[in-house]
């Protein structure tokens, strides 16, 4: 898989800044051509505690809409296992369309960041 320089760059420019803990886990956001996946991750421990993907949701290709329930499901299944507060990785994509409906999807749901 290609990354550009620039993205991975700017990625460990994130991570440098931001961390997960226990009580307040960090999301993380991955985008294929195809698909939109999401973790909410305590980095302390080093586990995913909550995931969520458009793999979940529904077939073809991502979209905005299907980004912003792939948000809301993350939320969802965030808020059963008690986590409510947030931190947001971008994973050095702009915060633009895809990401942006995830994230706001994310809020909707009941996440604070």
């Amino acid at each position: 898989m290609a990354v550009s320089k620039s993205r991975l760059r700017i990625k460990k420019g994130i991570r440098n800044k931001i961390s997960g803990t226990a009580e307040r886990p960090r999301i993380s956001v991955f985008k294929s051509n195809k698909r939109i996946y999401a973790q909410i991750i305590d980095d302390e421990a080093g586990h995913t505690m909550v995931a969520a993907s458009s793999v979940d949701i529904g077939d073809g290709n991502v979209n905005v809409e299907l980004s912003k329930e792939v948000g809301k499901k993350l939320a969802e299944k965030a808020v059963a296992s008690g986590i409510t507060s947030v931190v947001f990785d971008r994973n050095g994509y702009v915060y633009h369309g895809k990401v942006k409906a995830l994230a706001d999807g994310a809020r909707e749901g009941g996440l604070k960041f």
